[in-house]
């Protein structure tokens, strides 16, 4: 299983975001320094937290990203959906009906991922590994 590196850059994004200082907004060219990433790339995955209403942007000079929901209701589930959607993990494209067994197992093994996701927040993870922006 693989997720897309757009999510590793979302997930480390909203860590630095959960991380900063409260109320500071964090500049896109930061973040994306910070990940050795492009910017451009950056703010497109930026755009989807955005409309998923995990952050929000601020402009001006001092403009920049910060979360804008309490930081302990946003898990890792919620960050991997707004990048990849909610689209299964796994397609039984072998012709055969719902009740195929191979699909009940990978759909079983799939919900329990998403019930671990869903219970750990990035906050959890904020606490463990603090980041310190230059």
């Amino acid at each position: 299983m693989k997720f897309s590196k757009a999510t590793n850059y979302a997930l480390h994004t909203m860590l630095i975001l959960v991380a900063a200082s409260p109320g500071k907004p964090v500049g896109v060219q930061q973040l994306a320094e910070f990940q050795k990433v492009s910017p451009t790339y950056l703010s497109e995955i930026l755009t989807k937290l955005v409309k998923a209403g995990m952050i929000e942007s601020a402009s001006g000079a001092q403009g920049g990203y910060r979360v804008s929901r309490a930081k302990d209701q946003i898990s890792f589930l919620d960050i991997i959906q707004a990048i990849e959607g909610t689209a299964s993990l796994f397609e039984c494209d072998s012709g055969h009906d719902p009740d195929c067994l191979i699909r009940q197992v990978m759909l079983e093994a799939e919900r329990q991922m998403e019930q671990h996701l869903k219970r750990t927040t990035i906050a959890e993870l904020a606490k463990k590994a603090p980041i310190h922006l230059d």
